[in-house]
């Protein structure tokens, strides 16, 4: 029986939708090699331009590959989407933060309302003025590479979301391709007790065994269809955990199509910790410290006080002339000059250099962790397929001719196929596992294993 096989260079994700390949502009870091020839989605700059709801609602037919779930899923998950719109209201705040202070429009009306000859608005003096709060220090110039480095950290955080999207994806493909096998196994299994019982029901009918022998057959054929109804129910939740990567719960698809017998060694460890940097988890940092030392240089230039500067022009009514008025407001520096704001930004720098280290060790140690499931998963696949399962397949078929010409009683064919049944699961069970631990090797490394293979 032909087992499915996802080919290492579907796992790599080197698909193309359509044949193009997405245009990253600078609200997004450089996207990593894992997937980067795949259609992400990309919010338009302006909103009114969104897509319809149609667009937001796929609806594939027939069989589905891998490329076409990963395209899907790319373009149309709903967290990798939330994600995109906020690396675009980060751009729209670097816009925002750019911008310089408004001007303030300030009127003043004098000696009206008083007593004798400033009674009634007689001798009222009118003053029309602009303010101008004038920055100093690069306030507006730091302020503006605050944001846009807080714009670059949601632009890493959508290439987190987007790679664990791609794995998402990936596992869940190879979780419906086993769920697939598992259900033509139980199908056949089913079969094979139904087809069993009615040659044993024959041969007790023929006065050739005992009943008992009959109703032990009834379990086993009872047994394969519930066993035939799990693997059913298992199949149908692992088609709704497929779609739900790009925003279903309804599969529309008729079946996933791909293959999982073929598995290729690991390259070693030491070879993928090179690898680590590409880690969006740890490549961000480079951005976030950055990100913190401008908190920095921002808190140092508020501290310095920022002038109001005041023209204007005053009417004059015991002259009946008009003159222009000047003024200069300046904060004074006597108790508050930022220096709780500064001191907390310098603390934040160092807790940075720390969580840094703490990510790049914990982004170490998951590969560690995923390397030695790839590893196990494929020296299991190895054994099974080479030794175990093989040996099964004899035991069973020789087991069974052995039953008709009576050298075996019922008990030892039924554990025979049982045997077979069990190990032919624990394969896929395996193929599945390895897959699993590949996509989560490449997505610690940001990189296809065939790429590391070929550097």
């Amino acid at each position: 029986m032909k087992l499915l096989y996802l080919a290492p260079a579907a796992l790599g994700l080197l698909a193309v939708l359509s044949g193009c390949a997405t245009t990253y502009d600078a609200a997004w870091p450089p996207p990593r090699p894992l997937g980067d020839a795949v259609s992400a989605y990309h919010p338009p700059r302006s909103p009114a331009s969104a897509d319809s709801l149609v667009a937001r609602d796929p609806s594939p037919e027939g069989v589905l590959t891998l490329r076409e779930a990963l395209a899907l899923a790319l373009l149309h998950n709903p967290d990798l989407r939330a994600f995109g719109w906020e690396v675009r209201a980060r751009e729209a705040r670097t816009l925002q933060a750019g911008l310089p202070p408004n001007p303030e429009v300030e009127t003043d009306l004098e000696n009206f309302a008083g007593g004798g000859p400033v009674s009634g608005t007689d001798a009222a003096e009118l003053t029309v003025g602009l303010s101008q709060l004038i920055e100093l220090g690069g306030d507006r110039r730091r302020r503006r590479d605050v944001a846009a480095l807080e714009r670059d950290l949601a632009g890493w955080d959508y290439e987190t979301v987007r790679l664990d999207v791609l794995t998402e994806t990936a596992q869940a493909f190879t979780d419906l391709l086993a769920a697939q096998q598992r259900m033509l196994l139980a199908d056949s299994l089913s079969r094979q007790a139904e087809l069993f019982y009615e040659s044993v029901a024959a041969r007790v009918e023929a006065g050739k065994v005992s009943a008992l022998e009959e109703r032990r057959a009834q379990v086993v054929r009872s047994t394969a269809a519930i066993q035939r109804e799990r693997a059913a129910r298992e199949l149908a939740a692992a088609r709704v955990r497929l779609s739900a990567t790009w925003g279903r719960t309804d599969p529309t698809f008729e079946r996933a199509v791909g293959d999982l017998s073929v598995v290729v060694p690991p390259p070693p460890m030491a070879t993928l910790e090179a690898f680590v940097e590409r880690n969006p988890d740890v490549a961000r940092w480079s951005a976030e410290m950055a990100l913190r030392r401008a908190d920095v240089a921002l808190e140092k230039a508020r501290r310095i006080p920022n002038p109001s500067l005041l023209l204007g022009v005053r009417r004059l009514r015991d002259l009946g002339e008009t003159a222009l008025t000047t003024g200069v407001s300046i904060p004074l520096s006597i108790f508050d000059r930022n220096q709780g704001a500064i001191r907390e930004a310098e603390y934040r720098l160092r807790q940075g250099e720390e969580l840094r280290r703490s990510e790049a060790t914990r982004a170490r140690r998951m590969l560690a962790e995923a390397y030695a499931l790839l590893a196990a998963a494929y020296d299991e696949v190895h054994t099974l397929r080479e030794a175990v399962l093989p040996a099964a397949r004899e035991n069973f078929a020789a087991t069974q001719e052995g039953y008709r010409e009576g050298k075996f009683d019922l008990l030892t064919v039924l554990d025979a196929q049982r045997i077979l049944f069990e190990t032919t699961n624990r394969y896929v069970d395996a193929l599945a596992a390895y897959h699993a631990a590949r996509a989560e090797v490449e997505r610690l490394i940001g990189t296809p294993l065939s790429d590391v293979s070929n550097q």
